[in-house]
């Protein structure tokens, strides 16, 4: 049972939605006079025909003032200004203008070039200064499948080729933009597209980054080709990006679409009204209710409503059955408008049941809830995890959308979406195929032609520390996932490995090393001692390099059944064990293949030193990963005595 108190508050806020919804019928007239006067006029411009939800931002196309400012018909923020001196369509993304080349109605596709550099012309060396900025309130988000970015280094000086530099050293086959000005060494301008960007501390060698999206067919494969480097990446900008939209499914807006009206808003982006193909302005935000009639039934349903809510009022006093919003919902809410820019797609609850079919195929269970396979509207495949009534705060529902957001890296997953109405909450994740890791390298009852081979195994490996070292390293903000293991390692159709569930993860600032956490998290098995007891060390980055290591010689224990029934093996530690049987288990397990026996030894030893007790003595995972890529000569084993 819920106090009175809550009720209380609940009941009044239900009260004066009612007596709100009876003064809006009472100044019908008012905003039927507002809404009436947005025609939503299609309007042809540069050869772009520019129509509902879209609307054109000219004196012709507007309303006439009201009390609530000037309404129009469309989407909010779907202005698009003609510029007459350039015959161009403009729409403005927050602060920034974008040429539209084109709109593709049946498809629900805007095309965009940034407005720099579409006003460069055929030549010219244009230089992006801004990143795309969607701000929440537009209803348009980058169609993934069709995107891949470039990313301009704005400038940039380096360090002397030899180690150690305080700065990274420029690698040779880079070469800076020479256009203009830009040939000064004070503003080196380097322009890569995503996959060819070196690693690197790159935010302590130059000034700005900006990552821009463009059409992934503008890149070729071999970006470093000098005619492209000239003026290909300027066709890329010029070229521009998509955006897709999602028609109203809710709200009185949905209700006006579904009967063929179009949404009209005021400035403010509040629904006014809806417009019918006819010129009326529908009764009730409807095209289906008509006349007179309508608005008697509208005001005999308004005053009963009015008296079943007195009735209800008073009934929950008694018995105090109505329930509540979520007591997190609005530090949830609050976290996710200072965060406007940062987080994805937000669905509502009808949408997550349409796409996944009411969750007609479950992918799987654990303790944070269901996930279930589902389709987007563009015939994508993903993976939402429906979260259970989360206790606490709501803590690890803004962790997940807050970090996996801040990140675009091969070997973490995408988050595309998320929902959070009432009770519900949902995460919308790229679809990966082949499951998680546990799936093929943990389960001891699967045939044996289903298991990983060493050199996929190997793969996964390094490509986790990849993953983590882009975590650790590779953000704006740095990220510490503290729940790495083979559960959280999702595969896709290639076998490529993506680190998912940050639940548990934090947030740091670059220059941070220490992190402060509040009682242990993870996963039994590959929690680092010091998450258990400061006596052993800070908190830090290291932390996940633990986890990662005891990942790694699991995957080499369960890789070999022949092992894991070995009763010396099994009763012993098995790293202790791993340990002194090296030389003679690396070449039992590769069967005397050379190479084979190279990996096994590689992963063995990485996953040893990542182990260590004392987080000090574990490698970065920048280091793991060089030791993965090495040779195995250079490889030597650690102190023994800190594994006991």
């Amino acid at each position: 049972m819920l106090s009175l108190s809550h009720h209380d508050r609940g009941l009044l806020h239900l009260l004066v939605l009612l007596l709100l919804a009876a003064a809006v019928a009472s100044r019908g007239d008012d905003d039927t006079y507002a809404v009436s006067a947005c025609r939503s006029r299609p309007y042809l411009c540069g050869g772009v025909n520019i129509s509902y939800p879209f609307y054109l931002a000219s004196d012709d196309a507007k309303a006439v003032p009201d009390h609530d400012g000037e309404s129009y018909c469309g989407y909010p923020g779907l202005a698009i200004i003609c510029d007459g001196a350039n015959n161009k369509p403009v729409l403005k993304l927050g602060d920034d203008n974008y040429t539209v080349s084109g709109i593709d109605y049946a498809n629900l596709i805007v095309s965009l070039a940034d407005a720099d550099a579409a006003g460069a012309g055929n030549g010219g060396c244009p230089v992006v200064d801004h990143n795309v900025t969607i701000p929440p309130a537009v209803r348009l988000s980058l169609i993934l499948h069709s995107v891949d970015y470039l990313f301009f280094f704005v400038g940039c000086s380096f360090g002397p080729e030899a180690e150690p530099a305080p700065k990274p050293p420029k690698p040779p086959t880079i070469k800076p933009i020479t256009c203009g000005d830009m040939d000064k060494p004070a503003s080196m301008t380097l322009v890569l597209p995503r996959g060819e960007v070196p690693p690197g501390d790159w935010s302590s060698a130059c000034r700005q980054i900006f990552e821009v999206p463009v059409l992934k067919s503008s890149i070729p494969p071999d970006a470093q080709d000098p005619v492209w480097r000239k003026d290909g990446y300027g066709k890329a900008l010029r070229a521009g990006f998509q955006l897709g939209w999602d028609r109203s499914s809710g709200g009185p807006c949905g209700q006006c679409e579904q009967s063929s009206g179009k949404c009209g808003y005021n400035r403010a982006g509040e629904f006014l009204g809806c417009l019918c193909p006819d010129g009326r302005v529908g009764d009730g935000g409807s095209c289906r209710s008509k006349g007179k009639t309508a608005i008697i039934v509208g005001i005999v349903a308004g005053t009963l409503f009015l008296c079943l809510g007195i009735l209800i009022f008073f009934s929950a006093r008694k018995y105090a059955w109505l329930p509540l919003k979520s007591k997190d919902e609005p530090r949830i809410e609050s976290f996710l408008q200072k965060n406007g820019n940062i987080h994805p797609k937000r669905y509502t609850y009808a949408n997550v049941k349409r796409m996944t079919k009411s969750f007609d195929v479950k992918l799987g269970q654990g303790g944070f809830g269901a996930v279930y396979r589902g389709n987007l509207h563009d015939g994508r495949q993903v993976a939402v995890k429906m979260l259970k009534d989360t206790k606490g705060d709501g803590e690890e529902f803004m962790n997940e959308v807050a970090s996996i957001s801040r990140t675009s890296h091969i070997n973490v997953v995408t988050l595309l979406g998320f929902c959070l109405q009432g009770s519900k909450r949902a995460l919308i994740y790229e679809y990966m195929p082949n499951g998680s890791l546990e799936r093929y390298a943990f389960n001891r009852n699967m045939n044996s032609e289903n298991l990983l081979s060493w050199e996929k195994l190997f793969d996964i490996a390094i490509g986790t520390a990849r993953g983590l070292e882009y975590l650790h390293r590779g953000c704006n903000t740095r990220i510490v996932h503290f729940d790495i293991k083979p559960h959280n390692i999702l595969l896709d159709q290639d076998f490529c490995p993506k680190i998912s569930d940050f639940g548990l993860a934090k947030l740091c600032l670059n220059k941070e090393s220490a992190i402060s956490i509040a009682g242990a998290r993870g996963t039994i098995g590959y929690i680092a001692p010091e998450v258990y007891s400061k006596q052993f060390g800070l908190v830090s980055s290291k932390s996940d390099v633990y986890s990662y290591g005891m990942m790694v010689l699991e995957m080499v224990g369960a890789r070999d059944k022949n092992t894991s029934e070995n009763s010396e093996s099994s009763s012993q530690y098995f790293p202790q064990w791993i340990y002194e049987h090296l030389d003679d288990y690396c070449i039992s397990a590769s069967e005397i293949d050379g190479e084979t026996t190279e990996l096994v030894r590689k992963m063995i030893v990485v996953g040893l030193w990542c182990i260590q007790v004392i987080p000090t003595d574990r490698p970065t995972m920048t280091r793991v990963v060089e030791m993965l890529e090495g040779s195995t000569s250079n490889l030597e084993l650690p102190p023994k005595v800190l594994l006991s």
